[in-house]
């Protein structure tokens, strides 16, 4: 069973910077967007950011200009880099990979993980 597997997140202070990672356990062909969201307590799941499979990027507008979303194809791994980090930015993130194919379309989420921002 492909699985997405989530690492980088925990405590850190506003301010300081993380970075998530999330890697497929095997090989997944025709990833179209590679993509981040977030859930806070009592919130409805949030798009955070998304890179196409040419390197296109979009983010909410909350994050632009303090988190950058990436991609290594090779590795089948996203990252978001999270810096300038506000309690605002407390959730448990989650990441979504696209698999688009010519006929079909196959979402795989992220087991979530937790990243607490304290003031």
């Amino acid at each position: 069973q492909v699985q997405l597997v989530e690492s980088g997140g925990g405590f850190v202070q506003a301010g300081g910077s993380l970075r998530l990672s999330c890697a497929a356990s095997g090989t997944i062909f025709r990833i179209s967007t590679m993509s981040w969201y977030r859930q806070a307590p009592g919130k409805q799941r949030e798009f955070v950011a998304t890179i196409t499979s040419g390197g296109t990027t979009n983010y909410v507008d909350s994050v632009k200009g303090r988190f950058t979303i990436s991609r290594d194809n090779a590795k089948n791994t996203v990252y978001l880099q999270m810096n300038s980090l506000k309690s605002e930015d407390t959730a448990v993130y989650y990441c979504k990979f696209v698999q688009a194919g010519w006929a079909s379309r196959q979402d795989y989420w992220g087991q979530g993980t937790q990243v607490t921002v304290s003031s």
